[in-house]
């Protein structure tokens, strides 16, 4: 069994092979003498201090529901599936829908910590491991707007919808 602090380093050497691939990243490892690992890993602390703390939480949050989504959404787009299309879509629809709902609900007085909270949402929507904005859709948005559209259409997604549900 390995240590904690193997572990670690294992995450770490897993974490400088990703970011080898990016050439703008080994030239600034070069140039500042510090892994490529570290600064991404120390980056990445302190804008989660910033969130945390309510220092530009509104415009981090707001990068990371608009910025990197979109990003993958136009890479997306250059490739020749529908799959990565269409978990795009949805996640646009369903972050639309939630920002909409989040101007009208001005809850950022009565919770605390929200833009950490909207940030852990945000990553769990837009992550393809997680599936967020498909769960949401399904579960919320197809139930409750799919009578305003093509009947067949959002008679599939709800049947889509209430098989997944029995499933789970």
């Amino acid at each position: 069994m390995s240590s904690p602090q193997d572990r670690i380093q294992n995450y770490v050497k897993q974490i400088d092979s990703e970011l080898s691939k990016y050439p703008v990243l080994n030239n600034l490892e070069k140039t500042t003498s510090v892994p490529k690992a570290y600064a991404a890993l120390g980056l990445v602390a302190l804008y989660l201090f910033f969130i945390i703390f309510n220092l530009g939480g509104q415009l981090l949050t707001n990068f990371a529901g608009f910025v990197i989504p979109g990003y993958f959404s136009l890479e997306a787009l250059f490739t020749s599936t529908k799959t990565d299309d269409t978990q795009w879509l949805t996640y646009w629809v369903v972050f639309a829908s939630f920002t909409v709902t989040e101007s009208f609900v001005n809850v950022v007085y009565w919770f605390p910590f929200y833009y950490t909270f909207k940030f852990i949402f945000l990553l769990w929507l837009s992550l393809p491991y997680f599936h967020g904005a498909e769960i949401i859709f399904r579960s919320f948005l197809v139930p409750t707007l799919g009578r305003y559209f093509n009947q067949p259409a959002s008679a599939g997604l709800r049947a889509k919808a209430d098989s997944a549900a029995k499933t789970e």
